[in-house]
């Protein structure tokens, strides 16, 4: 597929390990191919500063960025402190132009699926909207069952378009404790979604060697 959203169930559920480590895979190992990374919208410094840190991006800030907030708050309420508007148009058509100019593009939301990009609309609505293939992050821990049938029930009333679950471990995690937080054919069954796989808890989430092979452990046809 041409783009990927990478969205979460939540904050912090490990969404900028998986754009960073497909980033990663596809610059290792298809250096002849053209690729692109998105962060639409972002409040506060973050995500798009990573990037531009860790790869060699053929785009402009605002091409990675289109809509850039100071305070690292939903997008309605930091637009709102700057006497802005969250401008949709601008950030699809940035989308509408990499997509036109890259044989992959990586789109890594705010937030979760219900995070809010307006007052009206969350990141769910604009993923169905915008007929994006999308990817959900479940961090390993107690609860995550849970997380992931509801994130899943939300994505199919929202009509997206919803590849596959991929697990992530925010913090140390054992064998055991993988297996008996999530385990694959139980959210698989629940969800009717397929399990990708699962990233590992990286020390170091900045090393590209490290990231290109953990994405290599993922079930890549799928996603890509």
């Amino acid at each position: 597929m041409k783009t990927l959203l990478i969205t979460g169930t939540d904050t912090e559920a490990g969404k900028t390990v998986l754009t960073t480590a497909l980033a990663a895979y596809w610059q290792k190992y298809y250096p002849q191919r053209s690729w692109g990374i998105m962060k639409p919208i972002q409040s506060g410094i973050g995500d798009r500063e990573l990037y531009q840190n860790l790869f060699t991006l053929e785009q402009s800030p605002e091409e990675i960025t289109p809509l850039y907030f100071q305070a690292p708050l939903a997008p309605p309420i930091a637009a709102a402190r700057e006497n802005r508007r969250v401008d949709l148009a601008l950030v699809w058509q940035t989308l509408s132009k990499l997509r036109s100019q890259r044989d992959f593009l990586l789109v890594e939301a705010l937030g979760g699926l219900g995070s809010p990009v307006t007052d009206e609309l969350t990141v769910a609505d604009l993923a169905a909207e915008w007929r994006l293939p999308t990817v959900l992050v479940v961090p390993v821990r107690l609860g995550a069952i849970a997380q992931a049938v509801a994130n899943v029930a939300l994505a199919r009333q929202s009509r997206v378009h919803l590849v596959g679950i991929v697990l992530n471990c925010v913090q140390p995690r054992s064998d055991a404790e993988i297996a008996d937080w999530t385990p694959h054919q139980l959210i698989q069954s629940l969800t009717n979604t397929p399990v990708l796989g699962c990233l590992p808890y990286l020390e170091n989430p900045t090393d590209l060697d490290k990231l290109a092979q953990i994405a290599s452990d993922l079930d890549l046809e799928t996603l890509m």
